[in-house]
């Protein structure tokens, strides 16, 4: 018995990482405040008497100014630590979403967007943290529960948008109000949450011993397989951000549903999302193992995109859009959150904010082009959703492809050339 017990005892437990539980309530109460605003977007066509291409340009607004801050931010957090410079990203934020609260034209609506857009460091941020407390190996895992964020805002966010959207207490004028404010009551929770739970996981004593333990630098354009992972990422997240920026729009020109019908769809897939991910998503990784994973969730999406096109094109029923929507979520919660920890694997510990502002720069250009290719092709006179479904699928599918490649991440790499006798130390 006493045997059986050392023997227990000797087996490794998988860690759980109590310290990044404060980054992830901060992540979905962020995330909460963007998708409650999601369902609003297609009725500013009305308010306004413009065109789905112009929400689109104001989405795109957004990720045009965090295309160029991103990596901006990420360097700061590699210099000055991640914690004060996630707390300006949410200050950043917050100032946004209060600006959209008191927005009466698409103007103010630009201004919002791009003031956002400024400060958009929470992302390449909260990866940075994540990598700076977990190991390689177990770092895809946790890169996933950005997904469960997602998913748990995408849940929730849009019934209680629906339900706000019955209060009309500011009127036309104000469309945006209540929401507005609301999100940024949550942004403002997301600052507190930082100041006062979240630690520095980057702190100077250990930034200084990185700088003098690693002195072997890869530049990106000569680290081929860090390029490779973020083409790959790049065709992914485009396909991504194309279907998830311009659902609301989709739903309501296809489906001809009002903001209460849009809230009330989102929540009902939501729902069906949130059980699939929370009970087919460990069983999966542990039976196919990560690459596995990522080749099944990148297949699914590239049917489930090429589906959505085929029937809002000829039969455009909601529950069968529910059905499609679930599967999607399913193969994203399988492939983003993997293939995000895979490309932190390419490069050293000192350039992990760095790599991840590059991710956060790929987001970006993919919600510049995403939302607009998207609402063009939703837009008269085309209004082609076979395309919108086509066009994503095929990135879908260039992305799995590329999943076929073997990348060694950069640690194994350098101890590769380290035990080789010519290598220079």
């Amino acid at each position: 018995m006493s045997a059986l017990n050392t023997k227990r005892s000797q087996k490794p437990e998988k860690k759980k990482y109590p310290e990044l539980n404060s980054l992830w309530l901060g992540l979905f109460v962020d995330i909460f405040g963007f998708y409650i605003l999601i369902p609003y977007l297609p009725d500013l066509i009305d308010v306004y008497k413009t065109t789905p291409l112009v929400i689109g340009l104001l989405l795109a607004t957004n990720a045009i100014f965090s295309l160029f801050s991103a990596p901006l931010w990420g360097r700061l957090s590699d210099k000055f630590g991640r914690r004060p410079i996630l707390l300006i990203a949410e200050t950043g934020t917050f100032s946004a979403f209060l600006i959209l609260a008191f927005s009466n034209s698409l103007f103010l609506f630009f201004v919002a967007r791009i003031v956002d857009g400024i400060f958009g460091g929470n992302y390449p941020i909260t990866k940075a943290i994540i990598t700076d407390s977990v190991p390689p190996r177990e770092r895809g895992l946790q890169m996933t529960n950005i997904g469960v964020a997602h998913t748990l805002a995408g849940l929730l966010a849009p019934g209680l948008a629906g339900f706000l959207s019955i209060f009309q207490i500011f009127g036309q004028d104000y469309p945006l109000a209540l929401p507005g404010l609301v999100s940024a009551s949550f942004s403002l929770v997301t600052i507190i949450i930082t100041f006062f739970f979240i630690k520095e996981s980057w702190p100077k004593s250990k930034r200084e011993k990185t700088e003098k333990e690693v002195k072997i630098k890869f530049k990106l354009v000569n680290n081929k397989d860090a390029l490779y992972s973020l083409t790959q990422f790049a065709f992914h997240t485009l396909s991504f951000i194309m279907y998830v920026s311009t659902l609301s729009i989709f739903i309501k020109l296809i489906l001809g549903l009002d903001i209460l019908g849009v809230s009330l769809f989102l929540l009902l897939s939501g729902v069906s999302r949130a059980i699939i991910r929370f009970t087919l998503f460990k069983p999966t990784i542990r039976i196919l193992g990560e690459k596995k994973m990522k080749i099944l969730g990148l297949s699914i999406l590239t049917v489930v995109f090429i589906l959505i096109g085929i029937f809002g094109a000829f039969y455009p029923e909601p529950w069968i859009f529910i059905v499609l929507m679930v599967f999607a979520s399913y193969g994203v919660s399988c492939a983003r959150g993997l293939m995000m920890g895979k490309v932190t694997e390419t490069v050293s510990p000192k350039e992990i904010g760095k790599i991840n502002g590059y991710t956060s720069t790929l987001d970006s250009l993919a919600q510049i082009f995403g939302p607009i290719l998207g609402t063009f092709l939703l837009s008269p006179p085309l209004v082609s959703p076979f395309l919108f479904g086509l066009i994503m699928g095929m990135l879908a599918f260039v992305a799995l492809i590329m999943v076929f490649k073997k990348i060694i991440p950069y640690m194994e790499k350098i101890e590769t050339n380290f035990q080789d006798p010519g290598y220079p130390k």
